[in-house]
């Protein structure tokens, strides 16, 4: 099993920038493709950006792509999320998933999920 915990999530203004941190508690966190969630108030949830297993090939939705940037480190079983230019309607809770298959996260699923950070932005 794979526990994740986000961390980083705040208020910001609208053009401002946000680091979302994800921890994995699991030796084999190299083994999952990671990605990124997002669920505004009355919303049903939305896939952000996705990572294989080595950092290479990431994949993001049309709404932040060019703005977001989806990284990990697998020394420290870390994933994150660099938003930039933020903007009012990316205020959300973001979670982190992983899976051992990639593109079911691209499709919205994930074997493991984090308990979520907000992230609120101001216009």
């Amino acid at each position: 099993q794979v526990q994740l915990a986000e961390s980083g999530g705040g208020l910001v203004q609208a053009g401002g920038s946000l680091r979302l941190s994800c921890v994995a508690v699991r030796r084999t966190f190299s083994t999952y493709a990671m990605g990124w969630f997002r669920q505004a108030p009355g919303k049903e949830r939305e896939f952000v950006a996705s990572i294989s297993l080595s950092g290479n090939n990431p994949y993001y939705a049309d709404s932040v792509k060019g703005r977001f940037t989806i990284s990990r480190d697998n020394t420290k079983n870390t994933l994150y999320l660099q938003m930039y230019t933020l903007k009012p309607e990316d205020t959300a809770v973001y979670y982190c998933a992983a899976d051992l298959v990639q593109l079911r996260l691209r499709l919205g699923k994930g074997e493991y999920w984090g308990q979520g950070t907000q992230v609120t932005v101001s216009s």
